[in-house]
């Protein structure tokens, strides 16, 4: 049961050409994406912060220039047969690129990981810690020593033979299978059983099997029930059809409630099939291993008294104290074979003392609160790559380039001193750190600057500026320099009075702790605090379940992170439904008419207009002997999606796959005359996505864009208010000056007489919120508690609150 996701064993790249004496990267000609043209250069060994507005072009020119060709040529020195084992990117355009380093990607993964991937083994500690427990753990007497793997509910060795290794098991119950006892079997009171001809023939086999069919479900004698609902018999009698004179007989076949649901979820290839079985189950914590997912001998070995299942469900900040005695041990005793204990070992001292300074690292991230077995899907993407970035830090590595995705994101102000000196440590171990950046405060630290801008997709693409940040102030042209100056971020407005409260009581979720607290409705809240302290634990979880109840609030709306679509099918036009119109506009032409052609021709999902060769999606998978599958563009359509005779209608000049192609921007004054159209494209404009392209699939979508894109559909539409909002950080990924606008859609929405709930780090966001919420005072265990709420400038002359100094700097206070 391997878990391929979780090694966070990025791309390494090893360059062709020698290293430039004066210690700068140069690149020349980059054209890759936006990029008009660029010329630039980066000095090595030094933190470098790319900035620009979103789509300016900053991770065309890092990730998609400097990565890429990095990793280019370390795949030219490659055995072929090898490259069929590593991620492979696509050649950047750039003429020229000299004096580049090896290189190390750490970006926000978009992919969904898997249930199994948990936070250790995403770090690999786990790897220690099954060791650990191995080698050196407490074992019962007359135990025989288990191998690492015995300690992985991944492996075949260490999986619980009931849930395999899942610690959640699937039980039908007769609760869950008969879901109206006083119906009879034949009028369907064994719910789980399949419609259609498969009912009738259990029903009918098991009339000839001598049971009543026509009897109340709740007056058979319970031996019955249980045979038909739990047996594992599968008996095969001879079954007559009675309701059809012609039918012949037939061998029919038994399968009880519970084998036909738990048959279903396991070999079933729909998941409609899937999903409708889920309803016939009771779900829980594994009885069997606890919910851990382990054998019952894994479980009986115990380190410092716990078992692995208790070691991993410790913050990691317990953790570290669990380890101390044996990092501390004076007078270690030589490993030995013996199984009892060898807590007090040579090894112990040696894999507890590496455990320790790995952890150390995370607890200087602001990463504490976690355990070892917080499932990775549980993570927000800040998260994910502050785990990665601590891997890094103890790799080793020296005189590679770190090209690192917002390392900021999700990170509370206070936490944000502990990145920066993991980027100086990565810098002072001989490494060149180049980071796509948003928050100026990282900004300020870094040694160099290069900003990509002025504007958005064709409106960026040009370096304005690359050199030391206090420079920056001296070009005009930047949007970025405003903000690089500390207080360039304040803006004043007028505070909105509350139309009503909210009232939460005894609040128990995650570590939220029978939590009171007096929400204001009709205003702008943002609710803060540092990573694990309970914001998203309130805001999507108990105010959607308890909001619906107040007569003040009509609807509760979640605008998440989660993608808006999962294959390229799904796409920024067909989201927000402006497609429609733009079909219709299509049909409507003379051109189209006389064709014969309707709205229908010009879908790419479905057969008449799409390019078939394709299928409408305007790529396909190439496989290549010896060398790893790839997509390339179709070479029927070459990417345009349908086929040519769609492609020979024309509106304004231009084709339907010519309209997929544009920018937000662009398109906004090519279809400025298609209402439908134009409303969704000043919204998705508003909220600052207006260099994207309107046939951008769905899975190149950030998480921050795909909220963003979820809030432009909801501004577009006509609401009377007494709506409840409620966002999980908007602002992430966006530029200061992106920041602004996002910031006037929310008190837009609030205006209209609605209440907006944001979990919100960054400062300048909180500042114009009408309440504040501030949680913590730490997190995890030592979260889940209102530490302040008020204004903000309540909130910011809060005692306790870690969040205060930081927003009183954003007050101008």
């Amino acid at each position: 049961m391997p878990t391929p996701h979780d090694q966070p064993a990025p791309s390494t790249t090893a360059p062709t050409d020698t290293a430039t004496p004066d210690g700068f990267i140069r690149v020349r000609g980059a054209r890759e994406h936006n990029l008009r043209d660029v010329d630039v250069d980066i000095p090595r060994d030094r933190i470098v912060a790319f900035t620009g507005i979103s789509g300016s072009g900053k991770s065309s020119l890092a990730f998609g220039t400097v990565f890429a060709e990095a990793q280019r040529r370390f795949l030219e020195s490659v055995a072929p047969y090898a490259r069929r084992l590593i991620a492979q990117g696509s050649t950047p355009h750039v003429d020229a690129i000299t004096g580049l380093p090896p290189a190390v990607a750490l970006q926000q993964r978009r992919g969904a990981p898997s249930t199994r991937s948990t936070v250790g083994t995403l770090t690999t500690l786990s790897n220690s810690v099954r060791m650990l427990y191995s080698r050196a753990g407490t074992y019962p007497d007359g135990a025989t020593q288990l191998y690492s793997d015995s300690f992985s509910p991944n492996t075949v060795a260490g999986a619980c033979p009931r849930c395999h290794g899942l610690g959640t098991a699937h039980e039908v119950t007769e609760a869950s299978a008969v879901h109206d006892p006083s119906l009879s079997i034949r009028e369907g009171a064994i719910t789980a059983w399949p419609g259609a001809w498969q009912g009738k023939n259990l029903r009918d086999v098991t009339a000839v099997l001598g049971y009543d069919i026509d009897r109340p479900w709740q007056d058979l004698p319970k031996e019955d029930r249980d045979w038909l609902l739990f047996t594992e018999e599968q008996p095969v009698v001879e079954v007559h059809p009675k309701r059809d004179r012609v039918a012949k007989p037939y061998k029919g076949r038994f399968w009880s409630a519970r084998q036909y649901t738990l048959h279903t979820l396991a070999d079933s290839q729909s998941e409609t099939q899937r999903n409708k079985a889920l309803r016939f189950v009771e779900s829980g914590p594994c009885q069997l291993c606890g919910g851990s997912g382990l054998t019952r001998a894994a479980l009986a070995v115990t380190f410092g008294g716990l078992s692995i299942a208790e070691f991993n469900a410790l913050p990691l900040s317990e953790v570290v104290e669990v380890l101390r005695p044996a990092v501390e041990l004076t007078d270690p005793t030589p490993a030995q074979s013996s199984v009892t204990s060898g807590e007090r070992s040579e090894v112990a001292q040696s894999i507890a003392t590496d455990l320790h300074g790995r952890i150390d690292v995370l607890i200087g991230l602001g990463l504490g609160y976690l355990g070892l077995d917080r499932a990775t899907p549980t993570l927000s993407p800040g998260e994910t790559q502050r785990l990665r970035i601590a891997t890094q830090l103890r790799s080793g590595l020296f005189g590679v380039v770190y090209v690192l995705d917002e390392p900021s994101a999700g990170l509370h102000p206070a936490d944000t001193e502990s990145l920066v000196q993991v980027l100086d440590d990565l810098r002072a171990s001989g490494n060149s750190v180049f980071v796509v950046e948003h928050d100026m405060d990282i900004v300020r630290r870094a040694d160099w600057i290069v900003d990509v801008g002025p504007g958005a997709g064709s409106g960026g693409g040009r370096v304005l500026y690359s050199g030391p940040p206090a420079g920056l102030a001296e070009v005009e042209e930047s949007v970025t320099r405003r903000y690089l100056q500390p207080g360039g971020e304040r803006a004043a407005h007028e505070r909105r009075e509350p139309v009503g409260t909210l009232e939460i009581r005894g609040a128990a979720l995650h570590n939220l702790d029978d939590l009171d607290l007096d929400l204001p409705l009709g205003v702008l809240t943002a609710v803060t605090g540092v990573s694990g302290s309970g914001k998203s634990s309130l805001v999507g979880g108990v105010l959607p379940a308890i909001a619906t109840e107040h007569p003040l609030i009509s609807r509760v709306v979640e605008v998440d992170q989660k993608p808006i679509g999962r294959t390229p099918r799904s796409n920024l036009a067909t989201y927000t439904g402006m497609f429609d119109a733009v079909r219709q506009a299509f049909a409507a032409t003379e051109d189209a008419r006389e064709r014969g052609r309707t709205a229908g021709r010009f879908s790419f999902n479905v057969e008449g207009g799409r390019c078939e060769v394709c299928q409408g999606e305007g790529s396909v998978s190439v496989e290549l002997l010896f060398l790893p599958g790839s997509w390339a563009p179709c070479p029927e359509c070459h990417g345009a999606r349908y086929n040519a005779e769609t492609l020979e209608v024309r509106r304004d000049g231009a084709t339907i796959a010519d309209v997929l192609g544009m920018t937000v921007d662009e398109a906004a004054d090519a279809l400025a005359d298609l209402p439908a159209a134009a409303r969704a494209l000043t919204a998705l404009r508003s909220v600052g996505l207006g260099y994207l392209r309107l046939g951008q699939p769905a899975p190149e979508l950030s998480g921050g864009e795909a909220q963003r894109i979820k809030l432009a559909t909801e501004l577009q539409r006509a609401r009377s208010g007494h709506t409840l909002y409620l966002l999980d950080e908007p602002s992430t990924g966006l530029h200061p000056a992106d920041v602004e606008l996002l910031t006037a859609q929310l008190a837009r929405l609030t205006d209209a007489g609605n209440t907006v709930v944001v979990v919100e780090h960054v400062m300048s966001v909180v500042a114009q919120a009408d309440h504040v919420v501030d949680m913590g005072p730490a997190g995890g265990d030592e979260g889940g508690r209102v530490v302040a709420s008020g204004t903000p400038a309540e909130v910011a002359a809060a005692t306790g609150s870690r969040t205060a100094p930081f927003l009183r700097a954003a007050l101008g206070a």
